[in-house]
């Protein structure tokens, strides 16, 4: 790949240490971020003008169910209750592995066209190795990062089988996995367990599969609505008296979590990843980015489902920041006063979509900040672009007026995977065809 070096662009580093940058330089050596600062020299550099052009790191979209890109637009007035019967229990069952593949496919490729270089891909319509395998192709043809969640499926269960909650994470897809193709981590995919974790299984089933991520050095994640149907009730207070709770743990919503037990998570040092649109839809309950925050903790941001909103992390990023905003403004305003100054910076909201994204995924030493040593996973967004001119200040530019129109190049490990607002993917009316056509066949 050579060397590239971006000139004189509005550096956003998202690194304590560097800071932003305004007329700053990048330099991108094959895969990895070899300098960043004001006049780097580079001559033998592929040299890039920058100066028209926000320069910063590629979103990291916590939590995603990839494999619904072909039913887009379905679910906008679906409660949870309705998806998980018409989504798991009727539509789940039709998909094939080509339809896996080809979700995977275009649905990654629509994140990297929306400045998402890492996708935690949650995978749990997967029942057969050939549908797992389909949805790795479609990642890997991609060319995006990604976490590979290895999930179960949610079909109905008949009378007298043995019901969801008692069946243990199957061991012998894991290890085909961990002994094949995503026997390392050092590629752009690994792999993680989507566990259905203790709202859905038993505690024994529960503390089986988290034994199985731990045995094969697995991040694990699962759903935690806490509210009033849990399986495992009291399952978090006990995995963390059993000593089964740490940073390797990835929770999914927790809207419902008492206070006790969400910070039993956060003190455990595990991630909580908030899907804002989609709860506030669904009735999953308020999103918890507020009070994770309180309590010390760094929430991340999922899409969840594109078969009911947009895969577009700019939106999520506002409707998180803006709801948490609102939340800390009502307390106040209930006082009967007014709120002197604004709680939650800007800042923070972009450092949930990229670095505590990262680091909640185990990717934090290679990814979500633009700094020297790590990988070159960086987006460039327009300020000439008539809704975001004039740009005065950067990063709330593109915290609260960017889209993913704005994206105009992104890199993946330092390849240009989308350049001049172009994906650089030369059969995608094609694909897209094959996914229309798939997803015409799984709703009809």
């Amino acid at each position: 790949m050579g060397k590239t070096l971006l000139r004189g662009g509005s550096i956003l580093t998202l690194d304590p240490g560097l800071g932003d940058i305004e007329g700053g330089d990048l330099l991108i050596e094959d895969d990895e971020i070899r300098d960043v600062g004001q006049n780097v020299h580079a001559p033998e550099a592929e040299e890039v003008d920058a100066s028209d052009f926000i320069v910063m790191p590629g979103f990291v979209n916590a939590h995603q169910h990839t494999w619904q890109t072909g039913i887009r637009g379905i679910a906008g007035d679906w409660t949870l209750v309705e998806y998980v019967r018409q989504m798991h229990e009727g539509f789940g069952p039709r998909f094939r592995p080509e339809d896996i593949y080809l979700a995977n496919l275009v649905g990654a490729l629509n994140q990297l066209n929306g400045g998402v270089t890492t996708l935690f891909d949650w995978c749990h319509n997967n029942p057969t190795p050939e549908h797992t395998d389909a949805g790795l192709d479609g990642l890997e043809e991609a060319g995006i990062r990604a976490v590979f969640g290895h999930g179960t499926p949610k079909p109905k269960i008949a009378e007298g089988e043995t019901p969801l909650s008692h069946r243990p994470h199957p061991p012998d897809e894991v290890r085909r996995l961990r002994s094949g193709r995503l026997a390392s981590d050092g590629g752009l995919i690994k792999l993680a367990l989507a566990t259905r974790g203790p709202d859905l299984s038993t505690l024994e089933m529960c503390v089986h599969d988290i034994c199985l991520a731990r045995e094969y050095d697995l991040l694990w994640s699962a759903h935690i609505g806490g509210g009033f149907h849990r399986v495992t009730p009291d399952g978090i207070r006990q995995l963390a008296r059993e000593g089964l709770l740490g940073p390797d743990f990835n929770a999914v919503h927790a809207n419902q979590l008492s206070e006790e037990e969400l910070r039993i998570l956060v003190d455990s040092g595990c991630s909580v990843t908030s899907c804002p649109e989609v709860e506030m839809q669904m009735g999953h309950g308020e999103p918890v980015i507020g009070r994770v925050l309180a309590l010390g903790g760094r929430p991340t941001l999922g899409i969840d489902v594109e078969s009911n909103i947009s895969g577009d992390m700019f939106t999520m990023m506002r409707a998180g920041l803006q709801f948490a905003r609102a939340q800390e403004n009502q307390e106040i305003l209930d006082g009967r006063t007014s709120p002197a100054q604004i709680a939650i910076p800007a800042r923070r909201a972009l450092e949930w979509a990229t670095i505590d994204g990262a680091n909640a995924l185990g990717l934090g030493y290679k990814a979500g900040t633009l700094k020297p040593g790590k990988q070159a996973d960086v987006v460039l967004i327009r300020k000439s672009d008539l809704n975001l001119f004039p740009v005065n200040d950067p990063l709330e530019t593109v915290v609260f007026q960017a889209s993913f129109a704005n994206v105009d190049t992104v890199f993946v490990a330092g390849k240009a995977v989308k350049k001049n607002g172009e994906l650089v993917y030369p059969r995608l009316r094609e694909k897209m065809g094959a996914l229309a056509e798939s997803g015409r066949r799984l709703l009809h």
